[in-house]
């Protein structure tokens, strides 16, 4: 019988404020068993770089990473939020290592090619060593990792947090039994956008093609759904979609299972 795993993906908002992130590192640290913490940062980064007086460019919602801001990302992600986490882990017992995709080469990734946009240092993840990171765990490290990859000819890439935690679930879904939670501003998957209180507890792949036909589930929701059911197609056991405050309690929020 496998392990449990729990892999928590918070966004920049929760781990840039004080009070959040301490809320964070207490709830997170009370999880039992394996577990591990992929972040984002991007409001940091835009601070910092207005500071060093770098333009930050989006598109449709993405960053544009160009050289300066490769070197913004890097230094922020991998450095002051990540090691602010790591820092805020130990603090409570937790015995956190941080890192990026290219420490131990644990994620590799391919430069992003240009189609109608060149969004520069951007990498796509290629493959995930689940062996080393699982080595890491069963050791008693709990890994933090920030939004940072490589492409193994010297390279830094700013990668999508989401897409990280969801491949590293797939890569240690083999060797774990993985329990993917993504944190969001709402509850769960509402029923009601305007009704906090609406959250659909459970979604297997009918009940997925239902909300979607009802418009329930539209725009943005959707990619994060199917990459969702991407992880569970590949053997993670459950998607949890919740808030950062639940993580106390994870029977709460949208459970993503395939039944």
């Amino acid at each position: 019988m496998k392990e449990r795993l729990t892999i928590i993906k918070v966004g920049g908002k929760i781990v840039e404020e004080p009070e959040t992130l301490a809320a964070l590192l207490r709830d997170f640290s009370t999880i039992e068993g394996y577990k591990m913490l992929v972040h984002g940062g991007g409001r940091s980064a835009t601070r910092v770089a207005a500071q060093l007086g770098i333009e930050t460019k989006m598109v449709d919602g993405r960053r544009i990473t160009d050289t300066e801001m490769l070197q913004v990302v890097t230094m922020v992600y991998g450095g002051l939020v990540n090691k602010n986490i790591v820092a805020g882990l130990q603090s409570h017992s937790v015995n956190a290592m941080g890192m990026t995709g290219a420490d131990m080469n644990i994620i590799l990734s391919d430069r992003r090619p240009v189609k109608t946009v060149d969004y520069g240092w951007v990498g796509d993840v290629k493959r995930v060593d689940g062996k080393a990171l699982a080595t890491l765990l069963k050791s008693g490290v709990v890994p933090v990792i920030a939004p940072l990859t490589h492409d193994g000819k010297g390279n830094m890439l700013n990668t999508n947090a989401d897409t990280m935690a969801g491949e590293c679930a797939k890569g240690l879904a083999s060797i774990f039994d993985v329990h993917l939670v993504f944190c969001f501003e709402k509850a769960g998957v509402l029923r009601d956008e305007n009704d906090d209180e609406s959250v659909i507890a459970e979604i297997n792949r009918a009940t997925y093609s239902e909300l979607l036909e009802q418009g329930i589930v539209n725009g943005g929701m959707i990619p994060k759904l199917d990459n969702a059911f991407a992880a569970i197609d590949a053997g993670v056991s459950e998607v949890i979609i919740t808030k950062a405050s639940a993580l106390n309690d994870l029977s709460k929020g949208s459970h993503l299972v395939n039944k």
